[in-house]
């Protein structure tokens, strides 16, 4: 009797030691039963575009392009004002795009009253949707990485690239040098653009004179941008641009007269020097600063972001290599939108 007392202790001894070292606790067992799929437990890439009125069909194609070409995990931040709302919701429901993930956000121009100085040379350049970068934490609150695409962009590459652009430690940004590429110098000799901060800032006032950068710097284009949230508001970035556009209210430092209009330029100034780099195939632009000049078709295609910042956009007319961004374009369900065309 004794034995067998002792063997049942031995083994009841035994199975308490197994159980202590392969019991699975009870949270981990509860996150294996509601363990999400491979798929949904990608990270979630934050892409921002705005829908302009007029302009809803450019950030629809730019929102195409980046769906077709990517199976990562990609969330849509649309940006709009109250009253373009309800027609960019309508069209992404009604058309192949409604399997995208997408969140509509509305913009308050309001935040801009009093930091805009008028000025009727480009008074497109004026419309508060442009300045919706200025804002980015306030608009998009749980993601650490934010890509911001304006919206007369398509994208042909995988948009996971350009989210996997290394920042440099204490850099809020990464955009695009504007003397980054030799085949985007000889656009820009080709058709009188700027590249340095000339062309954008007044050098005749002394307070562009007092942040003692040379006219001859070279530039970046803020239409693709890599941001990190932490290190924004960290920095108050937000606010730091507010105070130059509040200046040039005041003294008239930069205007649309100047190369790149009144969203561009506080960014030159507040992000100069302190912002890391995006590969320059991740942003071909120019291409709508002239109805004629053009790149080359080999070019074209090695690009994975094209952009047609400038004048001459690629749902109007005159434009150049509107047969790639027409590639992407969704026709507008309720006829609203239509392409300017020379038959049409």
């Amino acid at each position: 009797v004794n034995q067998i007392l002792l063997l049942l202790l031995v083994l009841t001894v035994c199975a308490i030691l197994y159980n202590k070292v392969h019991q699975v606790p009870l949270a981990l067992r509860n996150e294996t039963v509601d363990l999400e799929s491979p798929e949904e437990m990608e990270e979630e890439i934050p892409v921002v575009i705005c829908a302009a009125a007029g302009r809803m069909g450019a950030a629809v194609a730019a929102i195409s392009s980046i769906y077709s070409n990517t199976e990562a995990n990609v969330l849509f931040y649309i940006v709009g004002l109250k009253t373009t709302i309800p027609h960019i919701r309508k069209w992404i429901e009604n058309s192949k795009l409604k399997e995208i993930k997408f969140k509509v956000v509305e913009f308050n121009p309001m935040v801009l009253k009093g930091k805009i100085r008028q000025d009727a040379s480009r008074p497109e350049l004026l419309q508060p949707l442009n300045f919706v970068r200025f804002y980015l934490p306030l608009l998009i609150q749980k993601h650490e990485k934010v890509i911001y695409l304006d919206d007369d962009v398509i994208v042909q590459g995988d948009i996971q690239e350009l989210y996997d652009t290394k920042l440099a430690p204490g850099h809020a940004a990464a955009f695009s040098d504007d003397c980054d590429l030799p085949s985007t110098h000889e656009m820009v000799r080709s058709v009188g653009m700027q590249n340095t901060y000339m062309g954008f800032l007044d050098y005749r006032k002394q307070a562009i004179r007092d942040l003692g950068i040379s006219p001859s710097t070279c530039s970046f284009n803020p239409g693709v941008i890599v941001a990190n949230m932490t290190e924004w508001k960290h920095q108050r970035i937000t606010k730091q641009l507010e105070k130059w556009m509040q200046r040039n209210v005041e003294e008239n430092l930069y205007s649309s007269t100047l190369g790149g209009g009144v969203a561009t330029s506080p960014m030159l100034i507040v992000f100069n020097g302190k912002y890391s780099s995006i590969n320059p195939m991740w942003h071909i632009r120019h291409l709508g600063w002239s109805p004629d000049a053009r790149y080359s078709e080999q070019f074209l295609q090695e690009a994975k972001l094209l952009h047609w910042n400038g004048r001459y956009k690629p749902w109007d007319y005159p434009s150049v290599h509107t047969d790639l961004w027409e590639n992407w374009f969704i026709p507008d369900p309720s006829g609203k939108f239509k392409l300017t065309r020379p038959d049409s």
